[in-house]
């Protein structure tokens, strides 16, 4: 039996599909960059950013971290062309509200010991303070070898109360 989310699914995707006529989008983006953010449902990257379908890769992960998306990103570049790097945190994010044990706590509590010992090892990747967040998953983009030298790197903040952006890097 679907449930209400399904539903919704599969109502929204048939008028979306009624209305569609983008299917002769190519398969690599239009413009070659891709944008790295949260997964925050309070996001909008394509309204918010001003991307068009077909404009960009859209990469989001809890935290928008940049070591969580590396395999993405390579794919991204390597495979399909994109050539620059747009990184946005924003405001709020949960990623700034608990610690790598609280999480592990939070594991073990909720789907008890196996669960927190297959977990154990695994960086939640979460941060203290936003700014410094944005710098570091910058300087990390910079850094690797998977990314080569002449690739643009910004970092970014989204504000959620205001649907604003600021350049950090």
């Amino acid at each position: 039996m679907a449930t209400g989310i399904q539903k919704n699914l599969v109502e929204k995707n048939a008028e979306y599909a009624q209305k569609f006529d983008q299917g002769h989008l190519a398969l690599p983006p239009a413009k070659k960059y891709l944008v790295l953010t949260c997964m925050d449902a309070r996001i909008d990257p394509a309204a918010a950013f001003g991307i068009s379908l077909g404009d960009a890769h859209v990469i989001r992960n809890a935290g928008a971290s940049a070591k969580d998306a590396q395999r993405s990103i390579v794919i991204s570049e390597q495979l399909l062309g994109t050539r620059e790097i747009i990184l946005v945190k924003h405001t709020g994010c949960g990623m700034l509200t608990f610690t790598n044990d609280d999480a592990r706590a939070l594991v073990k509590e909720n789907l008890g010991p196996a669960a927190a010992a297959e977990l154990s090892t695994l960086d939640y990747l979460p941060f203290p303070e936003l700014d410094t967040a944005v710098k570091e998953d910058v300087e990390f983009l910079k850094r690797t070898t998977t990314v080569p030298d002449d690739v643009p790197i910004t970092g970014w903040v989204y504000e959620v109360e205001t649907g604003k952006v600021r350049q950090v890097v």
